[in-house]
C-alpha cells in the first residue's frame, strides 16, 4: 500500500484532501490521470448496464433529498455502526475493528479502557434556509433512494415494462468513525448502482444470480485477476437491515479481502416504504421486488491500482486495461531541442488527440518518459524521430512487453483504434 499510495501521488492520480491545510480525513481529491480513469470506469460501467441493453435507464437523481425519505428508508434507524471510546484519551473507534483497537491498546501499552458500545448513526446532516431555525436534512448516505422516489416518474414517463432496471452514478457520504486504508473507508465516496425491478419473488432468485455472475464478470473482462476476486455471502444477522439475500464482489487487498460491490435483493422493501406500485397490462397491481447492484467507483479505481501495479527490472508499470488507461497513447519528440522534429511530433499529437486521450511529454531523455508513461499505465507511445521527417514513419512502442515497431502515420489512428477495441 505504501507503494501505491506513494504513485499515486507521485504521478497525480490521487491526492489527500485539502492537503495545504494539513489535509481533512476521510476526502481525497483526484488529479489528471486519476479523474480520467475514474471516468473511464464510469464509462465503461454505464456502456455496459445502460448502452448495451434494452431494459435499462439512467437517472441522476439530487444529492440533498427531502428527510422525510431518510425516515421512510429506514437509514435513520439503520445505517449505523458500533462506536466505542477509549477512556484514556477519549479517542473513538469502530467496535468491530479489532485490528485498530488492538493497535490502540498497544499505544497505551495495553491499558486502553473502553466504554460501553453505543450506535453512531452515519448520515452527514445539513442545515438548509436562510433563518433560524434552520431545516435540517442530510447528504444522501446512499444514492439508491433517488431512484425509488423517482420510480413512477421513470414508469410514467418511458416505455419500461417490468422486467427493467434504472442505472445511477453519483456521489454519497457517511459520516465515517475511522476512515482508512487510502481511499477504501472514505467521507465522500462515489457509487454506480443499478436497481432492477422484478415481479414479486417468481423473478428474483433467477434474477439475482444472473446480475451476480454479469457484474463479477465485468470486472475480469477489464483486466481485474480473478484469483484476487471473490463471492462472500452475508449471513442473515450482518445483513443490510433491507435485504434478504446479500453477497459481495470482495478483492484480496494488500490489507485483506475487501468488499467494492454487493449485489442485493431488496425485496419489495422500498417501494412498499414509499407506498409506490406497478400497474402490469393486464391490469394487475403489485409492488415489484429489486435486485440491486451497487459497486464503489473509488474501491474499484484502487483496486484496479493494486491489481496493475508491477515492478519489473528496473521500471515500474501499471497494467491497466487499455480502456480504463488515462491516457491511450503519449507522442514524444525524440529530442526537445530540435525544432523540425517538435514540429513534427506535434502535428501527430493532433491527429491522434480528436480520437483518444493523449498525453505530450518532451522533458529528459527518451527512457525517463517511457518509464514515467509506463507508471501512469499508458499502452503506446510514439516517438517522432529523424526517420520520421524522411518517410512519415513512427517509433509505436508497447507498454508491457517493451517492443517497438515503425508505423506510418497515416495508419496510425486506426491501427490504434484497432489495437484499443480488439
Amino acid at each position: 500500500m505504501e507503494k501505491i499510495t506513494a504513485l499515486a501521488k507521485r504521478r497525480g492520480f490521487i491526492y489527500p484532501g485539502s492537503e495545504i491545510y494539513g489535509g481533512f480525513s476521510g476526502f481525497w481529491d483526484y488529479g489528471p490521470p486519476g479523474v480520467e480513469l475514474k471516468n473511464n470506469i464510469k464509462k465503461e460501467w454505464w456502456k455496459s448496464m445502460v448502452y448495451e441493453r434494452e431494459d435499462v435507464v439512467g437517472l441522476d437523481a439530487a444529492i440533498i433529498m427531502n428527510p422525510v425519505i431518510w425516515e421512510k428508508s429506514g437509514h435513520l434507524r439503520a445505517l449505523t455502526d458500533p462506536l466505542v471510546e477509549c477512556k484514556l484519551c477519549h479517542k473513538r473507534f469502530r467496535a468491530d475493528d479489532e485490528e485498530q483497537l488492538k493497535k490502540h491498546g498497544s499505544e497505551h501499552d495495553g491499558q486502553s479502557d473502553w466504554t460501553e458500545t453505543k450506535n453512531f448513526n452515519l448520515m452527514t446532516e445539513v442545515l438548509l434556509g436562510t433563518t433560524e431555525p434552520k431545516q435540517k436534512t442530510y447528504l444522501r448516505g446512499e444514492i439508491t433512494q433517488g431512484v425509488f422516489v423517482n420510480f413512477k416518474n421513470v414508469v410514467d414517463s418511458t416505455r419500461v415494462k417490468i422486467p427493467f432496471g434504472i442505472a445511477q452514478i453519483g456521489k454519497a457520504f457517511r459520516n465515517e468513525i475511522t476512515p482508512g486504508n487510502f481511499t477504501f473507508r472514505s467521507r465522500e465516496f462515489e457509487q454506480m448502482e443499478l436497481e432492477y425491478f422484478v415481479k414479486p419473488k417468481d423473478e428474483a432468485d433467477k434474477t439475482f444470480e444472473f446480475w451476480k455472475e454479469t457484474r463479477m464478470n465485468w470486472y475480469k473482462n477489464l483486466g481485474m485477476s480473478k484469483e484476487n476476486l471473490r463471492f462472500r455471502e452475508h449471513e442473515p444477522e450482518k445483513r443490510a437491515h433491507y435485504a434478504a439475500k446479500a453477497e459481495d464482489i470482495e478483492y484480496q487487498a494488500p490489507f485483506g479481502w475487501s468488499e467494492f460491490e454487493g449485489i442485493h435483493n431488496r425485496t419489495d422493501y422500498d417501494l412498499k416504504n414509499h407506498g409506490l406500485t406497478y400497474k402490469d397490462e393486464d391490469g394487475s397491481e403489485y409492488t415489484p421486488w429489486v435486485i440491486e447492484t451497487s459497486g464503489g467507483v473509488d474501491r474499484a479505481a484502487l483496486f484496479f491500482l493494486i491489481d496493475s501495479y508491477h515492478e519489473e527490472k528496473e521500471r515500474v508499470i501499471l497494467k491497466l486495461h487499455p480502456k480504463l488507461a488515462p491516457y491511450k497513447v503519449a507522442v514524444f519528440p525524440l529530442l526537445a531541442n530540435k525544432a523540425d522534429l517538435v514540429k513534427e511530433a506535434k502535428r501527430v499529437f493532433d491527429i491522434l488527440k480528436s480520437k483518444f486521450p493523449v498525453a505530450w511529454d518532451d522533458r529528459g531523455n527518451i527512457g525517463k518518459r517511457y518509464f514515467a508513461q509506463d507508471e501512469i499505465g499508458t499502452p503506446w507511445c510514439v516517438t517522432v524521430d529523424f526517420t520520421t521527417l524522411e518517410d512519415e514513419t513512427v517509433t509505436l512502442r508497447d507498454r508491457d512487453s517493451t517492443k517497438q515497431e515503425r508505423v506510418a502515420i497515416d495508419k496510425l489512428p486506426q491501427y490504434l483504434e484497432n489495437k484499443l477495441y480488439s
